[in-house]
């Protein structure tokens, strides 16, 4: 094991890149108890906070690398050792001296195009609201009620364009008077910032705040729960506040508003899964399955591991770009808790749930397919 810099400036490092919480660590090994990762391979996030204590971490390995985000570790620990923060240091150190494993290297890409196009999928800024076209969507203007802050997956994946689609009809249908940013919206910055670029997620904050604000924008709509949780909790630390609101949480005021009317019935057994964004990290559980318990013919069911259980997708804390092994894709055996369950759909409110779950759906039997959708989607056939 190497370390690129003396013991005792590895953990004064450490300290000044937001993860001093390792000194309450008592090892009790809660954390490694709930960690997804220990379903797929062995791994102690344990192990990661004991050598980042001692200055012994390996700034060249992947171990701390490999943490999703996803909050279950945080959720159980006794001592509130602030586990996400502490990996997020110790990939800001890595960052910091260009050290990155190979499953990682894709990151340097995506932040280069983060930096340059306000993307991380080397998309033209310019084409980011060309989705758009033919749906009755406003550029954002100010006095409008909703700027739907559309970000980067929705704006230019194949896949999830489809989303972005249905929500903007979803919104027209009900009377909402909303607009977009096109070509000035950016990256909201949170996955980067979790991979461990804080100069860019700065860059992209600032870039955003100033053109909310020069705009008159009041009110966010966002469909990611990346988007959500980072304009609601990481923005104020700019010295501003905006209302936040998730898609799943404006469904349910629209539809009791009456502006939102379910006319048809979806007749499929539907399993909701919960993004650790939107349930663990923004206790946001209720509402997504009130909206599809409002649609007649839907039969809800529940996987294992749902509501604050829930298994994550494996696509948080910036892994979403770096390079999973197919035989450790939590995404697979999600995928397999939902067939288990007899669903014919899986449904959640996230991108990178989508992407991940739609690649191990491509993996599957075809006796055993199972459709993936957004509740923007199955709300959007039945009114």
């Amino acid at each position: 094991m190497e370390t690129v810099a003396p013991f005792k400036e590895i953990v004064d490092e450490i300290k000044e890149a937001g993860g001093e919480t390792f000194k309450l660590c008592y090892q009790c090994g809660k954390c490694d108890a709930v960690c997804p990762w220990n379903k797929v391979i062995t791994f102690s996030m344990r192990k990661v906070i004991r050598e980042a204590a001692f200055g012994l971490t390996d700034v060249e390995g992947d171990s701390f690398w490999r943490c999703t985000t996803c909050g279950k570790c945080v959720q159980q620990c006794p001592r509130q050792v602030k586990q996400i923060e502490l990996g997020v240091s110790l990939r800001r150190i890595a960052t910091e001296y260009q050290v990155f494993p190979t499953s990682v290297k894709p990151v340097r890409t995506m932040s280069g195009s983060l930096a340059g196009n306000g993307n991380p999928l080397n998309e033209e800024r310019q084409n980011r609201g060309d989705w758009a076209k033919d749906h009755s969507v406003k550029p954002f203007a100010e006095g409008m009620e909703i700027l739907y802050f559309v970000g980067c997956y929705l704006s230019y994946d194949a896949r999830l364009k489809k989303v972005a689609v249905a929500t903007a009809d979803i919104l027209n249908k009900a009377g909402v008077e909303f607009g977009i940013l096109g070509a000035k919206e950016s990256c909201c910055g949170e996955s980067i910032r979790k991979a461990g670029d804080e100069d860019v997620f700065k860059r992209l904050a600032t870039d955003n705040i100033k053109t909310f604000i020069d705009a008159g924008v009041k009110k966010i709509l966002v469909s990611s729960p990346h988007c959500y949780h980072t304009l609601k909790n990481e923005y104020p630390e700019f010295m501003v506040n905006f209302e936040v609101i998730h898609i799943n949480q404006y469904l349910v005021e629209l539809i009791d508003e009456g502006r939102l009317e379910i006319t048809g019935e979806y007749n499929k057994k539907v399993t909701y899964h919960d993004p650790c964004y939107l349930g663990r990290h923004n206790d946001i559980y209720d509402e997504p399955r009130e909206v599809l318990e409002k649609i007649p013919g839907l039969e809800l069911i529940e996987m294992v591991e749902s509501r604050e259980n829930s298994l994550c997708c494996g696509g948080g804390g910036g892994r979403i770009w770096m390079e999973t092994a197919k035989s450790e894709r939590f995404s697979d055996i999600r995928v397999a808790q939902a067939q288990a369950v007899e669903a014919q759909v899986l449904a959640t409110s996230c991108p990178y749930c989508i992407t991940n779950f739609e690649e191990s759906r491509l993996s599957l039997e075809p006796e055993n397919d199972i459709e993936i959708k957004d509740i923007t989607e199955i709300i959007n056939e039945v009114i």
